[in-house]
C-alpha cells in the first residue's frame, strides 16, 4: 500500500488518479478542513469517478504523530506531496511548521517503519538559480540569501530532512517540478493563471521560467516510485519560456485580448505596494506580494535531461497542455 500526503491538491489528486488507474491501493492523508472537490473533479474529468470511491482517506495533519504512525505502519511506500505554498511574510512560522517540521515527521516515521521508498515533491524554488549563468540542473546548489523567499528556504530545509533520512538508511527520491499547469482550484496556485487571463488580465511579467504539465508530474512520480533508483534528485520541466508567451497562448485559446502591459521595475514596485494596501483595507491576503513580483522579473532556465534519459520520457508540448486545460476551464464554467 502507498501512503500519500497532499492528495486534495493539484499534484496529489493527479498522482492519486494515476495510482488508482494502475490498481494500486492508496491511503491518503487529508486535513479535517480540506475539501475533496479538486480531487473528485480530477477523477470526474478522466471518467474515473468509480476509482475515486476506492481511495481510503485518513483525517490528520503532518504534525499529528499518532495518525502518521497509524498510516505509515500500514504501507510500503510514501509519497509526500503536502506543503504550504505561501509568499506572505506573516506565514513564515507556518511554513516552518508544515514544510520543515512536517517533512521531518514523515521521514522519521518512514525510517521507524522501514518504508521501502519515500518520494518527496519539492520545487524548482530550492535549486541554485544564482549558481549558474546558463541552465539550472540537479547539480546547482541552493544558496540562502536575502533574495530567496521564505517558501523557497522552507522547501530547501525540508529537502535537508529528506537527505538526512537517506543517510539514516531510507531510500528517497526528490523531484523538483517547475511551474505546474493543470486543472486544480482555478482561483488558487498556478491554476489561477487560466482564471486571471479569462477574466481580462492586462499585465504580464517580463521574466522567463520553466513550465510543466501536471500530467507529466504525476506520471513521472509514479514511474520513479517503483523504479530501481534511489537517493537521487530529478528536475521535472517541460519547457523554458516567457510568461508572456504562456499568457498569450492562453488568451488566444480563450479568444480573449492578450495581456499587453509589460511590467517594468517601476510598475513592479508600485504594484505589490498597492496590492498590499488593498489587502489591508479588505482584510484579505494580497494576490501579489513583493516576493512573487520579484520572481516574475527573473529569467531562469531548467534542464530536465536527467529524468528524460532515466525514463526515456517525452514531456507534453506546451500548446497541447494549454489547449487541454483551457477547454477544461471552459467546461467547468458550464
Amino acid at each position: 500500500m502507498i501512503f500519500l500526503t497532499g492528495g486534495t491538491g493539484l499534484v496529489g489528486s493527479h498522482i492519486l488518479l494515476r495510482l488508482s488507474q494502475q490498481g494500486k491501493k492508496v491511503l491518503a492523508l487529508r486535513r479535517d478542513s480540506s475539501s475533496l472537490e479538486v480531487c473528485r473533479r480530477v477523477f470526474t474529468q478522466y471518467n474515473a469517478i468509480h476509482l475515486f470511491h476506492n481511495i481510503c482517506w485518513e483525517k490528520g495533519d503532518l504534525n499529528n504523530i499518532p495518525i502518521l504512525e497509524k498510516c505509515i505502519s500500514k504501507c510500503n511506500y510514501v509519497i509526500h506531496a503536502a506543503a504550504l505554498v505561501s509568499f506572505h511574510p506573516e506565514d513564515k512560522d507556518r511554513l516552518v511548521d508544515v514544510n520543515i517540521n512536517g517533512t521531518a515527521n514523515i521521514m522519521n516515521i518512514s525510517i521507524d517503519f522501514k518504508i521501502e521508498k519515500c518520494l518527496y515533491i519539492s520545487s524548482i524554488a530550492t535549486l541554485g538559480r544564482n549558481s549558474t549563468y546558463d541552465i539550472v540542473d540537479e547539480n546547482c546548489n541552493f544558496k540562502i540569501s536575502n533574495i530567496e523567499s521564505n517558501y523557497s528556504i522552507s522547501k530547501y530545509m525540508a529537502e535537508q530532512e529528506v537527505w538526512r533520512a537517506s543517510n539514516e538508511g531510507l531510500d528517497v527520491i526528490i523531484v523538483n517540478p517547475s511551474v505546474i499547469l493543470g486543472p486544480g482550484d482555478w482561483e488558487k496556485g498556478s491554476s489561477r493563471i487560466f482564471h486571471s487571463i479569462y477574466n481580462g488580465l492586462r499585465f504580464f511579467p517580463p521574466g522567463k521560467t520553466g513550465f510543466v504539465d501536471v500530467d507529466d508530474v504525476a506520471n513521472i512520480v509514479v514511474k520513479l516510485l517503483f523504479l530501481k533508483v534511489k537517493n537521487e534528485r530529478f528536475i521535472l520541466n517541460g519547457v523554458n519560456t516567457s510568461y508572456e508567451a504562456v499568457f498569450n497562448l492562453i488568451a488566444d485559446k480563450f479568444d480573449m485580448k492578450r495581456p499587453n502591459i509589460r511590467v517594468t521595475p517601476f510598475l513592479k514596485e508600485i504594484g505589490w505596494r498597492i496590492e498590499k494596501f488593498r489587502s489591508l483595507i479588505l482584510q484579505k491576503k494580497s494576490l501579489i506580494t513583493k516576493e512573487t513580483a520579484e520572481s516574475g522579473m527573473r529569467e531562469s532556465r531548467f534542464s530536465a535531461e536527467k529524468v528524460e534519459k532515466t525514463l526515456n520520457y517525452n514531456f507534453k508540448p506546451i500548446d497541447e497542455t494549454i489547449t487541454k486545460y483551457c477547454d477544461l476551464y471552459l467546461k467547468d464554467l458550464g
